[in-house]
This record gives C-alpha cells, sequence and structure tokens, in this order.
C-alpha cells in the first residue's frame, strides 16, 4: 500500500515526531513523506518527495508571532496550487501531522486524511482549556488542516485517541547527569530580552539556545548558541532545569529525562495556552510574559522548583497499529474505496 505522511515544518516538534512513526509506518507498505512550512532546524533521515511552501507561522521577538512577517512569506496563491497539485488520490492512506497541504487537498477532492498530531489532542473536550479561551484560537487548530479522524498526543493520556508524547530514540538513548546549568529555548524572544532577564539571576549558569544567534556568545553566566540538535540535547540532559515556551515536545522530553520544568506561552497562541494549562494541572509554574516581573517566581523555581514524575512508555508501535486499525474501521464500515487494499495489507 501506497501511504503519505505529512509533516508540519513549523517548529521541530512535528519532525522529531516522524523521525521514530515514519520508520513504523513503512512496515505497513512504501510511505512518501511531505513537509512544508519553513522554520524548522532538525533534518529527516530519509526522503522528502513533496517540500511544499505551505502556510506556516514565523516566530516574533517579543514573546508571540511576527504577524508581519508571516503575512509577507506566505502566499494564498501558491498554498492553493500547492494543494490542487498534491497527488492525494495516488495514495491508499494520508496522514497529516498538523500539514494544512495534504489536509485541504483531500477535503477538496473528497478524500479522508486522518490527523496524527499534538493538536488534535488540544481540541479534544477532555483537555484543559484556559481560563481565557478565545473561540478563534480553537477555531484555528480545527479548521488549519481539517482531517476526517485524528489521534493525539498530550502530556498524559486522557482518552483512547490521546496518547502521551513520542519521545525519540536520541532522546531515550542519553544519559542523564546534572552539571548545574538550566537549558533554555524561548524562540519568539530575542536575545537581547532573555540576556536582560537572566542577568537577574546570577546564581547560575543559562545555556540559551537562540533561533537569531548565528555563532556561539557568552554574556558573564550566560551562554547563547544558534540551535543544534545534538548540542541542544546534551545540554539538556546535562541540566539542572529546562526554560522553555510552553510549546509540546522540549516540555515533553525535559520531562521525560526528569528534568524540572518551567514554561512561559507564547502570547496570543492557543495551543500554548493550552498546554499551559494542563502543565499548571501538574504543578509545572508557567510564567505568563518573559519579562523582570517575573524575576521573583523564575528565581524561587530555581532555588525551590522541584521534578514532576511522569510516565512516557516507548508508545510507537502502538500507536502506528492505532492508527492503521482506525483506516481500516473507516473502509469497513463506509464500504468506500478511498483506501484500497488496506485490510489486506494490515492482514497480510
Amino acid at each position: 500500500m501506497k501511504i503519505l505522511y505529512a509533516i508540519q515544518g513549523t517548529g521541530n516538534g512535528h519532525l522529531a515526531r516522524a523521525i521514530d512513526l515514519i520508520p513504523e509506518f513503512r512496515k505497513y507498505g512504501n510511505v512518501d513523506v511531505l513537509l512544508s512550512g519553513q522554520h524548522c532546524e532538525l533534518q529527516l533521515p530519509f526522503d522528502i518527495k513533496y517540500r511544499m511552501q505551505g502556510f506556516g507561522f514565523f516566530f516574533g521577538t517579543n514573546g508571540g508571532i511576527d504577524l508581519q512577517k508571516t503575512w509577507k512569506k506566505n502566499s494564498l496563491a501558491r498554498f492553493f496550487k500547492e494543494i490542487t497539485k498534491l497527488p492525494v488520490d495516488d495514495y491508499d492512506l494520508v496522514i497529516s501531522d498538523f500539514e494544512p497541504v495534504s489536509a485541504w487537498a483531500c477535503r477538496i477532492k473528497g478524500k479522508r486524511c486522518f490527523g496524527m498530531s499534538h493538536q488534535s489532542a488540544v481540541i479534544n473536550p477532555k483537555v484543559p482549556q484556559p481560563k481565557q479561551s478565545k473561540w478563534w484560537g480553537r477555531g484555528i487548530l480545527k479548521h488549519y488542516a481539517p482531517t476526517t479522524d485524528h489521534l493525539g498526543f498530550h502530556f498524559s493520556a486522557l482518552s483512547n485517541k490521546v496518547f502521551t508524547p513520542v519521545i525519540r530514540k536520541s532522546v531515550r538513548q542519553l544519559s542523564t547527569v546534572n552539571n548545574g546549568h538550566y537549558t533554555v529555548y524561548l524562540p519568539a524572544y530575542s536575545d537581547i530580552q532573555i540576556i536582560s532577564v537572566l542577568s537577574g539571576i546570577r546564581e547560575v549558569n543559562w545555556q540559551v539556545f537562540s533561533k537569531h544567534a548565528k555563532v556561539p556568545y557568552s554574556f558573564n553566566h550566560i551562554s547563547v548558541m544558534p540551535i543544534d540538535n545534538d548540542t541542544f540535547l546534551k545540554s539538556m540532559a546535562g541540566s539542572t532545569g529546562v526554560l522553555s515556551n510552553a510549546g509540546f515536545e522540549t516540555p515533553s522530553e525535559a520531562l521525560y529525562l526528569g528534568k524540572k520544568l518551567c514554561v512561559v506561552p507564547m502570547k496570543n497562541q492557543y495551543e500554548q495556552s493550552c498546554n499551559a494549562a494542563m502543565l499548571e494541572e501538574m504543578e509545572i509554574p508557567v510564567l505568563r510574559s518573559f519579562s523582570s516581573n517575573e524575576l521573583p517566581q523564575l528565581r524561587d523555581w530555581v532555588i525551590m522548583g522541584e521534578k514532576v514524575a511522569v510516565n512516557y512508555p516507548d508508545n510507537v508501535q502502538g500507536v502506528v497499529r492505532k492508527m492503521m486499525d482506525m483506516a481500516e474501521s473507516y473502509q469497513d464500515s463506509h464500504q468506500k474505496k478511498n483506501i484500497p487494499g488496506l485490510a489486506g495489507a494490515l492482514s497480510g
């Protein structure tokens, strides 16, 4: 059977998950990979058949999305052209990790598309919601990459369709130590803003990974480095704690590695507000912004913050099998031919 696995390339979390999921899907058939977006650093260890621009978002330097850059870098005409040209009918199964080109191509052409993403979990009714929830934020998550059905990943397994995070093998194989430093990943803030805040806590060393730095440099007890996957993982494995945005993969990996965690949700970013609500229920500190006003809470975390224990077993095989069973059930219940040969591929 032929499978199309489509990945959203804004940020690195979707790619990190795909590195382990795609080899498992290849046990069921031939897998072609689609990557859309323009703002990721991770390299996939396999060929990408379709490289699309898609419709992605760009980080700013003041804690949120850079709307002007996002508007300038995207093109609706190009996006619709990519949708119409993508040959989704050539595939028995289309899987989208919050990737819009594949999802909308299937929607327009009347083909099923199955979601497999963290965002699929965020819209689950059982997931904690921020106190000041905005309807349009939830609407974007539901309609940005529409799917026929989906499986999701979150910090806890909240239903039979919401699984614990996929922790990639390169993280599971790390040896953890405590070298006393703190690892920082706040891609929506400028280096100047990060340094100005961290300068107020001189008792510890900070290792900052920056989307804006081109070369490594230091300022007193603060080291700033360009983002490099191996260097970042080494820093995190050797840290006392991790200070990051309220995304999904970095906090999940920090928790898995047994590091104490503090997060700063991006401004006006509904998904990260939902993540923050979930993490707060797990008693993980959340800073509402990253400024000198938050120094007392940040200092308390450095001095008195504690680890939060989690259980994130290797679930790749089970999750992929669940997705294949879901796709097969749609074929059986609707008696359509959108996924020809799927039942035979599974039983064979």
